[in-house]
Order: structure tokens, then sequence, then C-alpha cells
């Protein structure tokens, strides 16, 4: 019976994994291609003055930062999380830094970079602009503006630049930004020719070519990221590989946002949420290089003869933090916003996780103390479940030598094995399918917090104590750098390197989690015949290199639980009488204590 119910068990975690896999080939894939072929059939807007904005021009010959940036007179930025320039040649905002985010956690270590000036390998710029059908003169990427107003954007003083196309048109535009990463951009037109126009307001964002490191995430989406459209608004719309590959949709929408985003950075463009707009996301060929494009055309408009007509952009660009893109949410108008970061389909498990993470974490100051406190939490909250679960697997155990006798004793009458079994464990009031409880209801919570660990920029670069400084990346230490003691990379021996720094990246909390599940597994009761005991004895060792190359918070979090796990397990064990690995080795080292007194 034992044997029988174990299989069963197997068998049902098994087919739930199947089922998850299944449901995700054959539902939320199919649904993904259904929802692109139908933005793909949207016809574009009819053509007419402004309703597609210019064409990008050819990638220039690659220069570095320093003489891109140079290039151009330009207007510097300075806020409490941001530095960087406007440049004045085409007025764009292309040369931007984050000043409380850190490539390394080296305190030494140089800021984020989000945009770069075009000209530079890996440009990433936003610029704002005019179009209209047949109409020489309108500024563009070469037009030089003048700073007429302000000296240094920053909150609170703004920057006024103009520029006159010697035609009768003159263009304002005037930068205001605030103390986060949300830039105010408004553009006036004015009118000194004798004969009406028109013209249509865009914006564009940028981004020419990708660092190799880029857009390889599986579990969080990069790329073209937005909500657009009239009846259904759509959100993480392109990745880039797929963008490069396929182009991306156009959509009509009114209000919505449109942007590029990396796995933490995001630069989104918001419209005025009440404008009708026309939404796409382009790519193109220049000189080898995909350049990807997030843009927004609003409705063309006449300009009389001696009148002028405004139009307001915002702009975002930064780290994705959820309480910032909250706020900006409910203060811009914004719908769904803070969907920028990536949740997952199971965005309804995996926000609240965060949320609580994040709750914990203003009370402690610390994230891994967070996680500890977090699975403690959910212990408490499936105690009961779980308490039953452990009587019963330690019953079983105690009950083991009787089940043993009865398979010896019966072993050429297995109905009549399965009936004694059976009435064995009704008279010990034994449940052996409640052991897999636990297991599957930590399940839900290790995804939310690998999501979570994965997509929020709160835990990028959280420390906790001692060598870990890094919530969100794996364990610095390793056994064969002496647990950090000699300064070496094992990535970088001849021949083994690779399966030295992936296959066996063995830190100490690797082995720590190993050892705790080494301990659970050794409380638990033998599974089924000798070969498959042997099989799950072996399951720590393989959980062990399987579970090393995850971010340390998930190994902090599955050693932590099983390490309440182990003290719930022994504290039932020791009330029922129940053998446990931990009593046995108190009693050798009290018998050899003894021995040597």
């Amino acid at each position: 019976m034992q044997k029988q119910d174990h299989r069963n068990t197997i068998i049902f975690v098994v087919s739930a994994i199947l089922i998850l896999i299944l449901y995700q080939v054959f539902v939320l894939e199919p649904a993904a291609k259904r929802r692109q072929a139908e933005l793909a059939r949207q016809q574009p807007v009819a053509a007419q003055a402004g309703k597609a904005a210019p064409a990008i021009a050819a990638a220039p010959t690659v220069v570095s930062r320093q003489q891109a940036a140079a290039a151009s007179p330009r207007a510097p930025i300075t806020t409490p999380a941001l530095s960087g320039s406007v440049s004045l040649r085409g007025a764009r905002i292309d040369d931007l830094y984050l000043k409380d985010y850190r490539q390394t956690v080296s305190k030494n270590a140089a800021p984020v970079e989000l945009l770069r000036p075009e000209g530079a390998e890996h440009a990433w710029f936003a610029e704002f602009g005019w179009t209209g059908a047949n109409l020489p003169g309108l500024p563009n990427a070469d037009s030089l503006w003048s700073l007429v107003e302000g000296s240094t954007l920053a909150p609170g003083q703004p920057v006024i630049l103009r520029y006159d196309n010697g035609q009768g048109l003159t263009f304002t535009r005037k930068i205001e930004v605030d103390d986060k990463f949300m830039f105010t951009v408004t553009d006036t037109v004015a009118n000194t020719s004798p004969a009406s126009i028109t013209l249509a307001p865009y914006a564009s964002i940028q981004r020419q070519g990708l660092p190799a490191a880029l857009g390889k995430e599986a579990v969080v989406h990069e790329g073209a990221v937005g909500m657009l459209g009239d009846k259904k608004l759509e959100l993480r719309l392109v990745k880039y590989k797929k963008w490069a590959k396929e182009g991306g949709p156009e959509l009509s929408s009114t209000g919505g946002w449109v942007g590029i985003t990396d796995k933490y950075w995001l630069a989104a463009l918001i419209p005025n949420q009440a404008e009708k707009i026309s939404g796409a996301f382009r790519v193109t060929k220049a000189g080898g290089t995909d350049i990807f494009e997030a843009n927004f055309v609003g409705a063309p408009r006449a300009i009389a003869a001696g009148r002028q007509i405004s139009e307001t952009t915002r702009f975002f660009a930064g780290a994705k933090s959820v309480p910032v893109l909250k706020a900006y949410e409910e203060s811009v108008g914004a719908q769904r916003f803070v969907e920028a970061v990536d949740w997952g389909n199971f965005w309804f498990f995996t926000r609240p996780i965060f949320s609580f993470l994040e709750f914990i974490y203003r009370l402690v100051g610390n994230f891994g103390v967070a996680i500890l406190l977090l699975t403690v939490a959910v212990k408490l909250v499936f105690f009961p479940l779980a308490n039953k679960s452990y009587e019963s697997m330690s019953k079983m155990k105690k009950v083991q030598p009787q089940v043993e006798e009865l398979r010896k004793r019966l072993k050429d009458d297995p109905p009549k094995q399965q009936q004694e079994l059976l009435a064995l464990y009704q008279r010990e009031k034994i449940n052996p399918m409640t052991g897999c409880l636990p297991m599957l209801v930590q399940i839900p919570v290790f995804y939310a917090l690998y999501k979570v660990l994965s997509v929020t920029i709160e835990m990028r670069h959280a420390p906790f104590y001692g060598w870990i400084q890094d919530l969100s990346s794996r364990d610095p230490a390793t056994i064969w750098n002496l647990f950090g003691a000699i300064p070496w990379n094992p990535s970088t021996a001849p021949v083994v390197g690779t399966i030295l720094d992936t296959s066996l990246h063995l830190g100490p909390l690797a082995l720590i989690y190993g050892l705790t599940m080494w301990l659970t597994t050794a409380m638990s009761p033998p599974a089924g015949d000798p070969t498959q005991q042997k099989i799950f004895q072996l399951m720590p060792i393989m959980f062990t290199f399987i579970m090393a190359p995850f971010a340390a918070g998930l190994l902090i979090y599955w050693a932590w639980n099983n390490v309440l796990t182990i003290v719930q397990q022994y504290l039932i064990m020791h009330r029922l009488e129940v053998e446990n690995p931990i009593d046995n080795l108190i009693g050798r080292f009290a018998g050899k204590s003894k021995a040597v007194g």
C-alpha cells in the first residue's frame, strides 16, 4: 500500500507539471499568437498629414560615447536621481545616468547609464517634434536649437529651446523634470506665415542595436512595452528577439503609453490621456544594426496664420521602482503603468508577495530578513495543515517496522497485503497522501519569490549579511575559490571553467540548502522499495546542484523553510517518540561525551 501511495504521489506531481506545460503550450502561447495576429491585422491609420513619424536616418559611424556627446552643444541635467544633458542638436533627451543605481555592488562602481547619444554604440534616446505632409523646414535630428531660457535642467528649473525655420514657423520647446524620473516636454509652434498649415505632434524612443547580454532573459519581458488600444489595452507587446524578426504592431488609442523596457529600466512616452493617438513599434535596419523604435503620432491639427498651438508629452526614463511607477500611474493617469514590471502570468500571486515583502522591509530595513519573516508567515498560515501532514508522516515512520513485517509476510498475496496495510493506517489514523501537501503549498510561494527576485529593482543589489551583497544574484562564494578566501574566478579555468562556473557552482548557501534537504528527507518515512528509497536518498544531492546557480534570496528562503520544517517535524517526532536522526545524533555525541568522562 505504501509503495502504491508513493507512486501515486510521484504521478500526481509529474502530472501537475505536465498540466502546467500543456497549459503554457496549448493555451497561453496560442492566445499570445492570436493577440499578435489581431494587432497585425489592424490597418494603419489612413495616410495623412502627421499620421506617420519621420523616417529613421541611417545609423552614423560609431564613435565613443564622449565623442558622440561632444558633437552637439548641450544643456546639463542635474536632479536628485538623474544626471546627464539635453542635446541642442535635435533637442533630444539622449544623455542620462541614474545616480542611485550602480553597475555592480562595489561602492566605487559607475552609475547605471540609461540613455546615450546617437553615434555611440547602442544609442538610446528620445525625440519629440511635429510632422506634416509636404511641409519643408520642420526641425529634424540635425536642426540646431537655441537655448533661450535657463542653463541647467533641474526640478523647478526648466530650460526653453527655440528653433526658427525661416519660413514663418517658430518652434519652442519647454523641458521640465521632477525629482524622480519624469520629464515634461511642452512643444509650441507659432505660425507667422500668411497661410494656414496642418501639423501633427509625435514623440519617439529609439534604441540602435542591443548590448550582447540584453534580450536573453527567459523569465522577464524585455522589449516593446505599452498600453494601447481603444477596445483592449495591450501590455508587453513584443520581445526584442521577435521584434527584430517581425517588427511590431501599430494601434489607435485614446491616451495610453508606449516605451522600451529592459529588466530593470524603462523609457516610456506618455501623451495627453484624452488625446487620440496612433502608437507604433517598428524595427528598421541601418548599416546592419537593428533600430528599435516605439513612437506615437497625435491627430493632425490646423494652425491658422498668426496663431499657435501647444502639445505636452511626458517622458519617463528611469528605474522600474514599484512605488514610483504606482505614484506616476495615479498622478499622470497612465493606465497600469506599474505593470511595466513583468509580474508574470500569476501576477495575482506575485504582486501580493512583493507587497508583503516590501511592507516587512520597511519595518526591518533588510530584504534578506524580510524573506526570512515571509517564510515564517507562510509557515504560520499553513501550520495546521502542515502539522497534520508531519504528524501523519511521523506515525508512518513509527509503524515502518510493522509495514515491513507485513510486506514480508504477505509478499505472495498483494491484495491481502494492501488490505492489511490499509487496516493498519486506519488504526493508527494515518493518511499517507498528506505527506506531499507541505511541498505543494510551497511551490506557488517559491515561484512568486523567484519572479520577485528576478524582476523587481528593489531586489537588485539588495544586501543580506556577510558575503551576500546581492539577493538577486547567485552566491558569489564557491568551493572552487575556498568560499571567497582566494581571489580566483573559476570561470577563467581552461577547459572546465564554464562547468565550474555553472553546473558545479557550489557555494555555502547551496551546501546549507542541501544539508537541510537531506535532513528533512532522513526524517521522512522510507518511500517504496529499496530502489525507490535510493533514488529519494540521491534527491538532496541532485537538488543541491540544481539550486546552486539560483539567486541567493531563493536559497535563503528554501534553506530557512527547510530549517523551520525540521524543527516542526522534530517536535512532533519527539512527542510521538519516533526515532529520528537528530535524536540519534544527539545520543551519539552524548554517548561519546559520557564515555570520555
